[in-house]
Parts: C-alpha cells; structure tokens; sequence
C-alpha cells in the first residue's frame, strides 16, 4: 500500500499502552466478484474479522453466527493474535502492506491518525449515513471515529472506570462501604480511616502511574489539558494539570497506597484479586475477570468514581469496527461492519456481558449480565466522560508520559520538573 512506508515511519508498531495489543488475520477472496469487490449472487463471500481478546472470542463467533444465519452466502471467520504488547498493531500493518489484512478488524482510537494517514482505513461515510447508527450512538462515541469529516469505524463498545472495594476487608476494618456520592476528599478520608485497621500488608488503595482509570479524569475534572486542538502542543506545564496529577501522588507519600514501583511489577488488578488492597479503580473490561475470580468475585462491588472538585471525572474510550481499504469484498465488509452496529448484534454482545455495547439501547444487557455488581456505576455519568487526548503520536506520548511521571511517583524528582522535562520533549515530538 502506497502509504505504508509513512505509517511504519509514525512508529505505530511500537508497544502501545496496556489493553491496546491485538490479532490479525488474512483476507480472503471468493471465486468470483465485480469491481467494487461485492460478491455475485450465489457466489459464497469469505470474510475475516481481525480481534485481539479471546475473551471477547465467543461473543464474536455469537454476533457472526446470527449474520450468517440472515446471509447464507457470507463465510465469517476470526482472526485472533494473543493478548501482547503491540504485536496486534505490527501484525496488522504488515499485513496491509501485503494486501492481506482482516476485511473487517478492531480499531482504537489511539492508532486512528495514523491508519488513516497510512491509507489503512476504508472510508465508511456513506454506509454510516445510509445506517440508524448516528442515531443510537451517543455523538462523542461515533465521532471518536471521525476525521476531516470522513467516518473511518462503527463503534463497538465502550469503557469507563468505577470504584471497587472488597466488602470483606471494610467488614474486617468496622469500616462504612464507598457510596455513589463520593468525593475525591471523601476516598482520602475513607482510605485513611482504613489504613490501620487493615491487615498487614494489606493497603486502602492502589495508585499506579495510569492515565485512562488514574489522572487523566482528575486533570480534566480539575480543568487542565493533555493536548491542545491541533496537537501541537501538551498541557504538562498547566499548575491545573499538575494538580490533577498530585493529588494521586499524594495519596503514595500518605502510605495509603503502595509504592508505584511495587504497582509497576504486580499491578493494581493483581493485587485487589490477591486481596492486598482494599479499594481500586478500574475499567469496564476487568469485569468478567473480577466476576470470575472464586477468590473475590462475592465479596466485591463497584460504586461510581469519586467527584474532584464537584465535576464528574471520568474518561472514556472504546473500539470500533473498521473494514480494510484494501479488502477484495470491501461491499460485503462494510455491510458486515454496520451490521455489527445494530440493535440485535448490540444486544447479543452485551448480552454476554463483556464489554459496554456502544449503542445506547444495548448498554443496558452489560448490568444485566452481572447484576450481583451495581455496574450502573459505569454507565450513569458516561455522557459526560472525556475522551482520551490522541493524535498520530499518541503511543510515543503516552510512553514519554509514563517515563517521566514515574519519576515523580517515586520520589526521584518533584511533579513540577518532571512534568517540565516531559513538556519540553513531549513538545518538540508533535512539532516533528
């Protein structure tokens, strides 16, 4: 593909944040098709659709079994890589250098820019129009997806962050549970009403360097910035971006979490699981992980993340289905593609409770789905949740991000000079 050289050149093969990494497979072509790459009438259309979550796996096959029961010359098959770090991206862009890549595959918002300046991306405008989508997708959602005014996926799902705590340590601890009404200044004096009544070794919270369930809500809620509009420039330097960072930091130096280098080799999820925190936030996806721990998984609920400084503070993001520019069967694809944005595909997917459907009348199943958990904490604020900042360097940023925040987490440097040396280098890498 023409402009393959250029994407590779955008470094969006590289690792990319953690829960980013997926599969891919190979198109395939049917015996016979015109042009415009749709089948003729009775030939059997083969697609391929590239994912990266193998818990996700059944609930595809479910959605492409009831496709191919409503079109029996359609052949659907998946295409899965294991859960790694980025080998989804590289797979993917090597195999559309090669004409070969999935019809139809998972995309993030992260790596949008840049599939589209490398000519990945099918233009999915006209379908989208022609669909009820922009009708039953909340606004941010399908123009997470939206570039120079060209729609490039159909959105699947969403995910945003809630607070879970493990009932059992606050029964142990005499402690009162989180509520839904909660304050950030609340979650501090909860933690630290917990901090000597818990076990050894146990603590109230977990603050790791994490920007989507971390601080990136309580920069936005606080009024401070990640990127300007056009990308040209990063908000690091901002006192109120700066604040919305500290806060968590502050909360390490109080002892009511664990060290961020102690949360960079277990993991937060790891150790609310292991039962050695009491409380931690954590996104829609780790659900079905948490529901099947038979360590926890009945003694834990969720409530909605705390308010800063009286604003909802919550970030949003999600996949989308996106068909390949090059796909020999583009027609059927794009087809494929809007169909899984419909109200019955939305349904069957929420429905194994997995994920969020993105349309707003299936978000409903993913709370029905565990109703043991009050999972309402993840969808009541949704439409006021931040997008993720993102831009053709967003996985270079985010690295540079993490490289120098972790200074400051652990003490090697204050918060101001270490967000001034990611200002400084950050900046110079979107002036690039």
């Amino acid at each position: 593909m023409k402009n393959m050289k250029k994407i590779a050149a955008l470094g969006m093969s590289a690792v990319m944040v953690a829960g980013m990494m997926a599969g891919c497979g190979s198109s395939s072509d049917s015996s016979s098709s015109d042009s415009k790459g749709s089948s003729k009438s009775g030939d059997k259309v083969e697609l391929t659709l590239g994912i990266w979550d193998e818990n996700q796996r059944d609930a595809m096959q479910k959605m492409i079994d009831a496709y191919e029961a409503e079109n029996d010359n359609v052949s659907i098959s998946i295409q899965l890589t294991p859960y790694k770090g980025g080998e989804y991206w590289t797979k993917l862009e090597a195999s559309a250098g090669g004409g070969t890549a999935p019809d139809v595959f998972w995309l993030n918002v992260l790596h949008l820019d840049s599939y589209v300046e490398g000519g990945i991306l099918d233009d999915l405008s006209d379908a989208i129009a022609s669909s009820d989508i922009k009708d039953n997708f909340a606004e941010t959602l399908v123009n997470n997806y939206v570039r120079d005014g060209k729609n490039y996926a159909v959105p699947k799902d969403f995910d945003t962050n809630a607070l879970w705590y493990n009932k059992d340590l606050f029964d142990q601890a005499g402690v009162e549970y989180p509520t839904d009404d909660m304050t950030y200044d609340d979650l501090v004096a909860l933690a630290t009403e917990l901090k000597d009544k818990l076990p050894d070794g146990v603590y109230p919270f977990a603050c790791p360097v994490d920007f989507q369930t971390w601080y990136y809500q309580t920069v936005y809620a606080n009024g401070g910035w990640i990127l300007n509009d056009d990308a040209t420039e990063t908000g690091y330097g901002d006192a109120k971006t700066q604040e919305g960072i500290q806060c968590w930091i502050d909360m390490i130096d109080a002892g009511l979490s664990p060290s961020a280098s102690t949360l960079s080799e277990t993991g937060s999820d790891a150790m609310f699981e292991g039962e050695q925190i009491a409380m931690t936030l954590a996104g829609s996806y780790m659900v079905p992980e948490y529901a099947s721990n038979d360590t926890i998984k009945d003694k834990i609920d969720c409530v909605e993340v705390p308010t800063f400084n009286g604003v909802e503070d919550n970030c949003i993001n999600g996949l989308g289905f996106a068909v390949y520019e090059g796909s020999k069967q583009k027609e059927e694809a794009e087809k494929f593609a809007i169909w899984m944005g419909s109200s019955e595909a939305q349904k069957i997917q929420g429905e194994t409770g997995v994920v969020i459907s993105a349309r707003e009348d299936a978000q409903q199943y993913f709370a029905k789905a565990n109703e043991q958990y009050n999972l309402a904490a993840y969808t009541n604020h949704s439409a006021e949740a931040y997008p993720l900042p993102v831009c053709g360097k967003a996985a270079e940023l985010y690295d540079m991000e993490s490289t120098w925040l972790t200074k400051a987490y652990t003490g090697e440097m204050s918060l101001a000079d270490a967000c001034s040396g990611l200002k400084e280098e950050a900046d110079a890498l979107l002036a690039k």
